[in-house]
């Protein structure tokens, strides 16, 4: 009976260990996370810009900003 009770201890003992391990990734995913979604908004933004730029500098091509056109005609 007293073996049974400390075999009982270690597996209980091992088991608060092994939550207590995945509730702290389980917190360091929630960071990596974030920073991830961050960063994604970040390059979102910046490739709507650089879209914009090429965009603009297409306008101030002669011909508009239609140059695959011309190469069809």
């Amino acid at each position: 009976m007293e073996n049974e009770l400390t075999r009982l201890e270690q597996q209980l003992e091992e088991l608060i260990g092994l939550y207590d391990a995945a509730k702290a990734e389980m917190r360091e995913l929630r960071v990596r996370l974030a920073a991830s979604e961050l960063e994604n908004r970040s390059l979102n933004a910046r490739i709507t810009a650089a879209g914009e730029h090429i965009e603009a500098a297409l306008s101030r091509l002669p011909g508009g900003a239609q140059p695959e056109e011309e190469e069809s005609a």
